[in-house]
């Protein structure tokens, strides 16, 4: 054996082999190591110890082989000889470090002389063993170099992942949707990200070395002071502020931002408590852009507060603004008036214009009427045609009554809505505090009652408050309340009217009345508690309760006496039910629940009731004479007396109003409106009623004109159900008698 080679079973016997303990085997990570050597039995030696420690091993016979292995597959560890023919060792360190700087050369050479392993580590070997070796050590020289190679790897990922996290910070930094920054001890900005750019304008560099001031709006700019300062020699707080920055190009919006900022070390090294006092910390924070979320709130609190079509302060507005003003009208003794506003014939505009072109009125309106105000006034919309306004700190009711005359001029000119020109007038009630109220609720409540005064007068115009308006609404409260009462105690009574057949001078129809049986007032007159009941909507109720009890007295007296067999029943009806959707099934019903039938009944309805709404009339109305229904017009000529509705309209009736038959007082007086009503009636085959029928002069003209029927005091009063029923009886009898 060569000198330079290793006995390996003298090896494996020896006790050097067996001080190793080899069969504890260190856990080598799994690397390729090439060989490199001209001797086979060195080759095959090494690959035999090194497969002891599950290293895979490739052989080359000579540095030309061992070249061409590398081309092709990749190798960690280089075990290399130095003599070999034709490549020679130094020639494979040259080709590997240029092209293959990654593989790790070990050198083991039977020529272990000075200038070759100098030489050798130039190259950049990394170890140089001499032949013959020890193979523990060799061993020993490839652990330590895959340990260095698991170490260099480790710290190649680690500095991988600090270069792919910085990448990552850097990009969320600079793609945050908010705005990051730095300031160093004195507030200059050290560091922004690029947010700044596309929020703002500014450069990265416009920002980096300037003061905060510089960008916050002035007026928020003492906050921002106050929660910077606040940071200081607190490492524990975080602190949130709001404030506007400016941006860089002027017309540009002004955006507001949250920031919250906290207290950092302006490096990375530990600071002693003691460091806090000497001003190196700096302050990170981030700010996010909040202008929307601002611009939302702000219309939320727009929108709560503020009336949505005329975007004027709604009811909640108005009162808060009116106890800011009390209480500074009590500060310093002064007035201020609440008034209210109430447009007159708004429904009209709606009926006949549309609800759009009702919308635009008002807008219209609410502009005009804020010409006449000053700042410190509050006009407000407070329903649908409904205004309130607060004149601030006045002197006297002048001061007030120049304002209505201001009003009543801007709005003696016309509105143009959709072509068409619409005259507005409104009917104004005013409170004057303190005289009249010392709160919002009372002030706003007796403005309302002189409102509604003045319209019960006959609208457009303007009231003050006085007491005997508040007595007068107390009144009305107890009538409301007392009608609600009556409801529920039946001490509503129907009472009945004849109509008598002027030729036969018989009871031929009665008119249903409702009179109002008080526990403490006795009979109430429908006047004084029917038009409370229209305005507050008992009205429907009482007027089904009206065509039901009248309905079923009918019955009653039909199922006792045949003299009731044709009696023809007549109910009043109001605007209010005929709007109702029931209207029509409820008479229907009304009908077959006391099985009478529908010829004998009629409906009375005025002339202001047909022309509220013809289209909705005329339909209701049709669909009840289609089942035989009377429809008559009650006080025909007071109202529009549009001869074309008699036309459109299923009439059978007309009843002429009481103010034209006064007019007959001797027995050489006419009235040529009655011959006319009834000449027409006669045209239009319409049965006619003449009311009011008082003495013996009127009856004998109304007869004389050819009117058949007749309905006054000259014949009865109206009279409770008992009474009528007994003259019917005995005038039934007496015809059968002759």
């Amino acid at each position: 054996m060569n000198e330079k080679n290793i006995d390996i079973e003298k090896f494996y016997s020896s006790s050097l082999y067996k001080k190793m303990n080899l069969n504890s085997k260190p856990e080598v990570k799994s690397v390729k190591i090439l060989v490199a050597d001209d001797e086979e039995l060195m080759r095959d030696s090494v690959k035999e110890l090194l497969s002891l420690y599950e290293l895979k091993c490739i052989l080359a016979c000579n540095g030309r082989e061992a070249l061409d292995i590398i081309a092709e597959q990749p190798v960690d560890i280089l075990l290399l000889d130095l003599l070999m023919p034709e490549v020679d060792g130094f020639q494979v360190m040259k080709e590997v470090n240029k092209n293959y700087p990654d593989i790790d050369i070990i050198v083991t050479s039977g020529e272990a002389t000075f200038k070759n392993a100098t030489l050798a580590m130039r190259h950049g070997v990394k170890d140089f063993l001499h032949k013959p070796y020890i193979p523990s050590e060799l061993i020993k020289v490839i652990n330590n170099l895959i340990e260095k190679r698991e170490l260099k790897c480790k710290l190649e990922e680690m500095y991988s992942y600090i270069k792919t996290s910085e990448q990552h910070y850097r990009f969320f930094v600079n793609n945050s949707p908010d705005i990051i920054y730095m300031l160093d001890q004195k507030g200059y900005f050290s560091f922004v990200n690029e947010r700044i750019t596309e929020l703002l304008g500014y450069s990265q560099e416009e920002f980096i070395g300037h003061h905060y001031a510089n960008f916050i709006h002035k007026e928020d700019l003492e906050k921002a002071n106050f929660a910077f300062s606040t940071l200081s020699g607190n490492l524990d707080v975080t602190q949130k502020v709001e404030f506007r920055m400016l941006p860089k190009y002027p017309g540009s919006d002004t955006l507001c931002f949250e920031s919250r900022s906290i207290l950092v070390p302006l490096n990375s090294s530990d600071i002693p408590e003691k460091s806090i006092i000497n001003n190196i910390f700096g302050i990170y924070g981030v700010a996010r852009d909040v202008t929307e979320q601002k611009r939302s709130e702000e219309m939320i609190y727009f929108q709560l507060y503020h009336d949505a079509l005329t975007e004027l302060p709604n009811r909640i507005l108005f009162k808060d603004r009116i106890n800011f003003a009390i209480s500074q009208a009590n500060r310093n003794q002064q007035k201020l008036a609440v008034m209210f506003l109430d447009m007159d014939r708004f429904k009209i505009v709606n009926d006949s214009l549309g609800h759009l072109a009702g919308d635009k009125l008002l807008q219209e309106i609410a502009r005009r009427l804020k010409q006449c105000i000053r700042d410190s006034d509050t006009l407000a919309r407070v329903g649908g045609d409904e205004f309130n306004l607060m004149l601030a700190d006045i002197k006297s009711k002048n001061d007030v009554l120049n304002l209505v005359n201001k009003m009543t001029l801007v709005l003696e000119e016309p509105f143009i809505i959709e072509g068409n020109e619409v005259y507005v007038t409104f009917s104004i009630g005013t409170a004057i505090y303190p005289e009249d109220g010392k709160n919002s609720e009372t002030l706003i409540k007796h403005a309302d009652m002189a409102m509604y005064n003045i319209k019960g007068k006959g609208k457009n115009g303007h009231e003050f408050f006085s007491d005997n308006l508040n007595d007068l609404f107390q009144q009305h409260l107890s009538i409301e309340n007392g009608i609600r009462k009556a409801l529920q105690d039946n001490q509503f009574e129907v009472y009945f009217q004849p109509q008598y057949n002027v030729a036969s001078e018989k009871i031929s129809g009665v008119e249903a009345l409702i009179r109002w049986n008080h526990p403490e007032k006795g009979l109430v007159s429908p006047n004084d508690f029917i038009p409370l009941a229209e305005e507050t909507g008992l009205i429907n109720t009482i007027g089904e309760w009206m065509l039901d009890t009248s309905c079923q007295i009918l019955r009653d007296w039909i199922r006792t006496h045949p003299a009731f067999l044709d009696l023809k029943l007549a109910v009043n009806i109001s605007a209010s039910q005929i709007e109702t959707d029931n209207f029509c099934a409820f008479i229907l019903e009304t009908l077959e629940k006391y099985k009478l039938r529908p010829e004998q009944l009629e409906l009375e309805i005025t002339e202001n009731v047909l022309m509220q709404d013809m289209e909705l009339v005329v339909s209701k109305l049709n669909r009840l004479t289609r089942h035989g229904i009377n429809i008559a017009v009650d006080d025909f000529g007071m109202g529009y007396s549009s001869l074309s509705y008699l036309q459109t309209l299923p009439l059978t009736n007309l009843k002429i109003d009481r103010s034209f038959i006064s007019t007959i007082q001797s027995s050489g007086d006419k009235n040529s409106i009655i011959s006319a009503i009834v000449a027409m009636a006669k045209e239009l085959d319409m049965h006619i009623v003449a009311e009011g029928v008082e003495n013996q002069v009127q009856m004998d003209y109304v007869r004389d004109i050819g009117c058949p029927t007749v309905q006054g005091f000259w014949y009865a009063h109206p009279m409770p159900t008992e009474q009528l029923k007994l003259i019917a009886l005995q005038q039934y009898n007496a015809a059968q008698s002759a």
